[in-house]
């Protein structure tokens, strides 16, 4: 896994988790479903947790994900 991929890490584990989450919460959950690719993922190891937040600033550039300002704090 590379950051490249979490965009997609990210939208689909949205989608699965039924659309809506707290970043706490989608957090644990990736780290659950995707726990083997990020430990053999060198550094992004890391900072993943970090990463995560710039892939949901790439999704919204991308008009997949809602702006900020349309949801509540922490919640994706």
């Amino acid at each position: 896994m590379t950051k490249r991929d979490l965009p997609v890490v990210l939208l689909t584990s949205l989608r699965e988790v039924g659309g809506e989450a707290t970043i706490v919460d989608i957090c644990k959950y990736i780290w659950e479903q995707y726990v083997n690719e990020l430990r053999d993922s060198g550094d992004l190891f890391y900072t993943w947790q970090y990463d995560i937040r710039w892939a949901a600033t790439e999704l919204r550039k991308e008009g997949l994900m809602k702006a900020v300002t349309c949801s509540p704090s922490g919640v994706w």
